[in-house]
């Protein structure tokens, strides 16, 4: 059993159809996940719009859960927040803004952003974040990211110890750009561990806190709020 709130397809700079991605993810052993393709004011509608459909075909034929959303990337700071209320209202059931990771340039401010924020779901590899944006993300119900990703992963510790001082929800996800990026459960949890959780931190990161977001979105779409 594995979750997984980010990956991408060719939408964005992944390899895959959705529907691939999607079956890919089934045979894998996957529970549920979300697709989250990049995106900015330019493509945002375009994006959600499309995968959303195979979204809403593999629920109905195969019974699976998968969410349509975005990553927010790269996008100012100062419009994050407008764009993840525009994100939502397109139809994005999950938003994910892509966060301060060390290997590349994005805008300081973006972590506190996100975390400010009440229609971001998840902020992604987001580097050093300090302390005071771990709390914040806490007390809104944000979850903070331990990447899988090469690259974005070399934080991980530093957000697992912020995530603990604070109380911060975790989440593993891959950031899955290709078939081969695809977890399951055995490397999910080598991850979590690897990023310095305890096994009760790890579990809660691998079950607890995906069935959580997975709670929250179902009563945002019988509410509409």
């Amino acid at each position: 059993m594995a979750y997984d709130f980010h990956t991408h397809t060719f939408f964005s700079d992944g390899e895959l159809l959705p529907s691939e991605l999607i079956r890919r993810a089934i045979v894998n052993g996957y529970e549920a996940m979300a697709i989250t393709d990049h995106a900015s004011a330019s493509n945002m509608g375009h994006v959600i719009d499309e995968v959303r459909r195979d979204c809403e075909l593999a629920r109905d034929r195969w019974g699976f859960m998968v969410l349509p959303g975005v990553e927010l990337t790269h996008c100012p700071a100062s419009a994050i927040s407008e764009l993840a209320a525009k994100a939502k209202a397109a139809g994005a059931a999950i938003v994910v803004v892509h966060g301060e990771t060390v290997v590349e340039p994005v805008e300081p401010g973006t972590n506190r952003a996100a975390v400010e924020s009440p229609d971001v779901d998840v902020l992604a590899h987001p580097g050093f974040i300090t302390t005071e944006e771990a709390r914040i993300a806490a007390g809104a119900g944000i979850f903070l990211e331990i990447s899988c990703r090469r690259g974005h992963s070399l934080t991980n510790g530093h957000v697992a110890r912020v995530a603990r001082e604070t109380g911060a929800l975790l989440l593993v996800n891959t950031d899955a750009h290709s078939p081969s990026d695809l977890l399951n459960d055995t490397f999910a949890r080598t991850v979590a561990l690897g990023a310095g959780l305890s096994d009760a931190e790890a579990e809660k990161a691998l079950r607890q806190n995906p069935a959580a977001l997975l709670q929250r979105v179902a009563r945002c779409r019988a509410t509409g709020v």
